[in-house]
């Protein structure tokens, strides 16, 4: 596939997995790492038309900072491909479980699918809640399809409720609509709740403000995905385990670009 090809891929493939972005993102970016103008212009384009996507920012960020950006943009790319938080999430869930997720989170339906002993309250939304159910029971996982209405009589009926972020900052995260209601009630009901966050999703405060800039809507109550404040989250699952929000972000190594986002909030 031409390089111009696979950027309009990218921009076009909204629902594709991450990794297959970030693959497909790093193929055609590698096609212009001997013309400094030329990836900076690709790379930029490919987070203007996929604002809410962190590794594709995270990999952009770090083949434009890079010594060497061939070499990097299959490093960073191989980092996506074998993100082990899926596996993580997995080994760290409690036994017999009852857990709640919204929609259908990829790392935490990879997750789920791999554990029999559980059983998922997935609430549908985005109408995407029917596929994940049918893919669980193909699994032999005990799940059951629970409409927005019932979402809060299932974050209380649960052990343990479950978010995904595909970009976070130091004090917020994007997540799919619902999450903010999800969360606060299971902090009321002292249910805790996990951020599942794989490799290339924290942001530092200066990227994650640029995004939010970008993805938040003037009526957030009509998106489809909304910001929702880290506090409510009691920790964080992603590529080395469980860890506590602030242990998660000292880790947190995606540059600070300022040409990723020409005329953006810099």
């Amino acid at each position: 596939m031409h390089p111009i090809e696979r950027l309009r891929y990218v921009a076009r493939a909204s629902g594709a997995p991450q990794s297959v972005l970030v693959e497909e993102t790093a193929a055609a970016l590698a096609s212009f790492v001997d013309d400094p103008q030329a990836l900076v212009t690709a790379c930029r384009r490919v987070v203007a038309r996929q604002p809410a996507s962190g590794p594709l920012l995270w990999l952009a960020a770090r083949v434009l900072t890079a010594g060497d950006p061939r070499s990097e943009v299959w490093e960073a790319s191989g980092r996506i491909h074998s993100d082990a938080t899926s596996c993580m999430l997995a080994g760290h869930l409690p036994d017999d479980a009852t857990v709640t997720v919204l929609g259908w989170p990829e790392e935490i339906g990879a997750a789920l699918a791999r554990r029999g002993d559980l059983r998922v309250l997935v609430i549908d939304v985005l109408g995407e809640g029917n596929g994940l159910v049918s893919r669980l029971v193909q699994s032999d996982v005990d799940a059951c399809e629970v409409p927005n209405s019932g979402l809060g009589c299932a974050v209380v009926a649960s052990d343990l409720v479950l978010l995904e972020t595909n970009a976070a900052g130091p004090s917020e995260f994007l997540a799919v609509a619902g999450s903010r209601a999800a969360a606060a009630v299971a902090r009321h009901a002292r249910v805790p709740v996990w951020l599942v966050a794989g490799e290339g999703r924290l942001l530092p405060e200066p990227m994650w403000t640029a995004v939010r800039e970008r993805v938040a809507p003037e009526a957030p109550w009509l998106g489809e995905q909304e910001v929702v404040p880290l506090e409510l989250v009691d920790q964080v699952i992603g590529p080395v385990g469980a860890e506590s929000v602030a242990e998660a972000f000292a880790r947190c190594d995606c540059p600070v670009v300022p040409e990723l986002f020409k005329g953006g909030v810099f």
